[in-house]
């Protein structure tokens, strides 16, 4: 009975239109979206990067041109940042990166005023950074350098091992103790990614003829390696006034390097080891 009267109440109630129940799924998906829009907009972080610009296409005076980004689409390093703007943004910015990882040493460039790895540095908290290639290099175009002189002082050193005897053992490596191994540590881990010898500002000056904190730390890697027979000459080739006498130990070079090496800690043992030859 109770059934009844129960199918006979519903089926007397008017049926809604289908136009009005459209628009009600309309309206109802639509005040999902609209917070969804609200909240990506408030979550968004825009950044500005200003990047040195110059081409030798356009040879005009450099200058510094501002993007824009938002770092949630982005990953959290300055290298990303760069990449970001170069894929979507403006082709033509020019860069040297590789590994991404800390170890190819090609994305070094200063930062807000400071060397050091795009890859490794994050991207710095406020609305603006600027970007500029290393100072005092002569710029190839927008972030890239002319490593050449730098490369050459590097060869100037001799980076290789020299012997005056064969080895004890033909054909097989000459071995070391671990306690002279260990001599090496803080040495070997340079990546030549030029971050200390731009940041001295004995090398601005005397580029040329000072070899600077990354040459002169490969020095002290070979002079201090017990495998090596050629430390004499090797000490009498760098013993120059300006070679290695223009470091005055201001050590900007140990506060640049990204692997956390003390350059200037390896030159002041050349000079111990120079005084008592």
């Amino acid at each position: 009975m109770a059934t009844g009267l129960l199918r006979r109440g519903i089926s007397r109630l008017p049926a809604a239109p289908a136009s009005n129940l459209i628009l009600a799924r309309l309206h109802a998906s639509e005040a999902p979206a609209q917070q969804v829009d609200s909240k990506v907009k408030s979550t968004s972080t825009m950044k500005t990067f200003s990047i040195y610009r110059w081409s030798p296409d356009n040879p005009s005076k450099p200058q510094l041109q501002n993007y824009e980004i938002n770092l949630k689409e982005c990953g959290p390093m300055v290298l990303d940042a760069l990449i970001k703007i170069k894929n979507e943004i403006d082709p033509s910015l020019t860069f040297r990166r590789s590994c991404r990882e800390g170890i190819c040493g090609s994305c070094a460039m200063n930062m807000d005023g400071c060397n050091g790895l795009a890859c490794l540095t994050k991207i710095p908290d406020g609305d603006a950074t600027t970007i500029t290639p290393l100072p005092h290099m002569f710029v190839i175009k927008d972030l890239v350098v002319d490593m050449t002189n730098f490369y050459n002082q590097y060869k100037t050193i001799e980076p290789w091992l020299k012997r005056k005897s064969p080895p004890e053992t033909p054909g097989k490596e000459i071995l070391q103790s671990k306690e002279d191994r260990k001599k090496l540590d803080g040495m070997y881990e340079c990546i030549l990614c030029a971050c200390c010898s731009t940041s001295c500002p004995s090398y601005w000056w005397n580029p040329e003829s000072y070899l600077g904190p990354a040459a002169l730390l490969h020095a002290h890697r070979w002079i201090a390696d017990s495998r090596d027979e050629y430390t004499k000459e090797r000490l009498e080739a760098i013993n120059d006034e300006f070679k290695l006498y223009r470091c005055h130990t201001i050590l900007n070079c140990a506060r640049a390097c990204p692997k956390g090496l003390n350059p200037g800690k390896q030159i002041q043992s050349i000079k111990h080891l120079q005084l008592a030859s």
